[in-house]
């Protein structure tokens, strides 16, 4: 799960990291008032959307009058924002913050995220902020400073000074950074986030450490206990297919392909995914109906499926081990017959009554492929698209 930008200030703001001044705003009115409230001469006016690289493409704009933000205000809400992250469809502005303006002296990176490969907290710092930290990996490496965290024993004042060190926070600075280093692996740990990124943190004028952009993801399997953050969830900003996906306990991920896949099994799914490609198809989807699949669901995945014009195949691949293949096979006739399937179907099963899931399939009068392996099933709905 994401959350706006202007949601995660008041998240760092709770757990005493210093942020700018900002007022969250809908409309262009609001934009102007908030300016208003602020003060001062300079505001940013700024899209929120799930989404980086907002600057780049015109969505955070400098005011230096109020006939300025209302301008901007104006421009970015409404527009369809594209940037390197949205795709070329680009991501629809519902959501301004409008913000005081701030003396930049520095601008500096810092996150802190799982690392599995440490079985550890990382925590990221370069004095490179204000651009793509894949960019600054990429050209520099080694501005990139990185500690590893153990989760039973905290960050350290040695480990938040090594990355104070590290990107060159003046000395008079230091004990501020080293402090918002420690208190966003805090945040980051007590929120049961997977990425908590300050992009930029700034140094002032003054010599003052500031948050001036929050980003946030989070743990979905946590958020049974995060009440406060599911209410930021903001539903405006997820595919629609996938929203209405999890509503059935299935989970579903759009992709540019032509061939739909219903796979029972996180792993199997990314197979299923892998073999297409190897035999010179795209997977429409990723789509894991679970265990514990039913008629229903598996009507549903159809639907969610079909609902995307670039499908022009589907291939369903179970294994029949929790999860029976004649409940699956009963499942793919009702949805073939319910959804008036007019695209080619392979159906590949194996495990748990596979005999009699494949006679129900047979039986059912319907024009569907039959494949007894993996590389049959993907030669098959590649043969047929094609």
């Amino acid at each position: 799960m994401k959350i706006h930008e202007y949601q995660g200030k008041q998240i760092l703001k709770k757990f005493g990291v210093s942020v700018p001044r900002g007022i969250h705003c809908t409309t262009v009115d609001d934009a102007v008032k908030a300016a208003e409230t602020l003060g001062g001469s300079v505001w940013v006016v700024k899209a929120q959307i799930h989404a980086g690289g907002r600057g780049k493409g015109g969505g955070v704009k400098v005011a230096k009058s109020l006939e300025q933000v209302r301008e901007y205000a104006n421009q970015i809400l409404g527009m369809q924002l594209i940037t390197h992250q949205t795709g070329a469809e680009g991501q629809k502005v519902r959501n301004l913050l409008v913000e005081e303006g701030a003396d930049i002296r520095h601008e500096y990176y810092c996150a802190a995220l799982t690392d599995r490969a440490t079985q550890s907290v990382a925590m990221m710092a370069s004095s490179e902020g204000g651009m793509d930290i894949e960019e600054v990996a990429h050209k520099t490496p080694e501005k990139i400073i990185k500690v590893f965290i153990n989760p039973l024993v905290g960050m350290t004042d040695e480990q938040a000074r090594t990355l104070a060190d590290g990107i060159g926070v003046p000395e008079a600075s230091k004990a501020q950074a080293m402090d918002t280093f420690k208190k966003l692996y805090t945040c980051y740990m007590e929120t049961d986030a997977s990425l908590a990124e300050i992009n930029p943190l700034i140094l002032e004028g003054n010599g003052n450490i500031k948050a001036l952009d929050a980003k946030f993801n989070f743990d979905s399997n946590s958020l049974f206990r995060q009440e406060e953050i599911v209410a930021m969830r903001d539903l405006d900003e997820e595919d629609p297919d996938e929203l209405e996906a999890s509503h059935f306990d299935l989970t579903y991920i759009s992709l540019d392909g032509n061939i739909g896949c219903l796979v029972n099994g996180a792993g199997l799914a990314m197979a299923t995914m892998d073999t297409i490609k190897l035999f010179g198809a795209e997977p429409a989807n990723f789509l894991d109906v679970g265990g514990g699949a039913t008629t229903e669901k598996v009507t549903e995945a159809f639907k969610i499926m079909l609902k995307n014009p670039k499908v022009k195949g589907i291939l369903v691949n179970i294994f029949g081990g929790i999860m029976r293949c004649d409940t699956i096979a009963d499942g793919v006739v009702a949805a073939a017959r319910e959804t008036h399937l007019s695209v080619p179907l392979v159906v590949r099963m194996k495990g748990t009554n596979e005999q009699i899931g494949k006679q129900i399939l047979k039986d059912s009068g319907l024009p569907i492929i039959s494949a007894d392996s993996m590389a049959e099933a993907a030669t098959k709905i590649v043969a047929a698209v094609q």
